[in-house]
């Protein structure tokens, strides 16, 4: 099929109405989805919550090859395949549903390079953590990647995902970053949204839109994730107790052990929720119905 003609049946597929039976599609929770693509599923599950469209989450050890893009996660909408948060987004306001009609230009400028602030800085510092660190690759990654495959095949696939990804970081010169050096970067955007946000519920009006998604998705999923060391979270956990508490949001985390704490299995324990999810940070309040899966 032509590109026009693929674009066109994009169109037309993309102005049907959201169905029921939408489905995203991420690597197997307990066991396999790392730091990096739990974050991303987060953020799209936010970002869909907000929209109040329904989507069901399905985990295949193969979603990462599933994908369109070679990304998680995607969803499967009718006869239509999209991946990423982004291309997401544009899908959805297709079918009608923004969260940001109501920015104006400017506004929606502001908000673009915010998302690539997040994109460049605390997903690749999630990236340069998995596959750079040796610590982490050596006691989490390799393992939690490859847990699906038979030997050899889980560390042929894990060794060629980290040649990729060291490849990525050495043409965006992150190569010869140190952690100390990447941590530095981390805070310094995470200043950067806690000013953008000052005292406001939201970062752009009184309304959620894209960039809160992505921002809850990443932060959320660092902060209750273990790792082989804390520096990243208590990075994090520094900047977000000085966001602005949440009046009126009371948020009930399910105990470690129910369907939730998925989200802290990128190491061999869950890491026990920090306070200021629950009580200090307005990003958290309002999304973590979608976490009740």
């Amino acid at each position: 099929m032509s590109l026009v003609a693929e674009a066109f049946v994009s169109q037309i597929a993309a102005t049907e109405p959201w169905p029921e039976n939408a489905t995203l599609y991420q690597q197997l929770r307990g066991e396999q989805i790392l730091l990096s693509d739990n974050a991303a599923s987060l953020a799209v599950q936010a970002f869909l919550q907000m929209c109040n469209l329904p989507v069901k989450v399905v985990c295949r050890a193969n979603a990462e090859y599933m994908s369109p893009s070679g990304k998680v996660p995607f969803i499967h909408v009718g006869n239509q395949v999209v991946s990423e948060l982004g291309p997401i987004v544009q899908f959805v306001k297709a079918k009608g549903h923004s969260l940001s009609d109501g920015l104006d230009e400017v506004q929606k400028a502001e908000m673009k390079a915010y998302m690539e602030l997040v994109n460049n800085m605390l997903l690749t510092a999630e990236l340069y953590l998995q596959w750079c660190d040796e610590a982490t690759v050596g006691e989490i990654t390799i393992a939690r990647y490859g847990s699906p495959y038979p030997w050899p095949l889980n560390h042929i696939l894990a060794y060629q995902k980290q040649w990729e990804v060291k490849r990525k970081m050495k043409a965006i010169g992150w190569g010869n970053k140190t952690l100390d050096q990447v941590l530095e970067d981390v805070d310094q955007c995470c200043q950067a949204l806690s000013q953008r946000l000052g005292t406001q519920p939201y970062f752009f009006n009184k309304q959620p839109t894209e960039l809160d998604a992505l921002v809850f998705g990443h932060l959320y999923t660092i902060l209750t994730t273990q790792l082989t060391s804390d520096e990243l979270s208590e990075k994090l956990s520094d900047v977000c107790s000085s966001l602005p508490c949440a009046a009126g949001v009371t948020c009930h985390l399910s105990p470690v052990g129910s369907s939730s704490t998925w989200l802290c299995s990128q190491g061999t324990a869950p890491r026990k929720t920090n306070s200021l999810l629950c009580h200090r940070s307005v990003l958290y309040g309002p999304f973590f119905s979608i976490l009740r899966v």
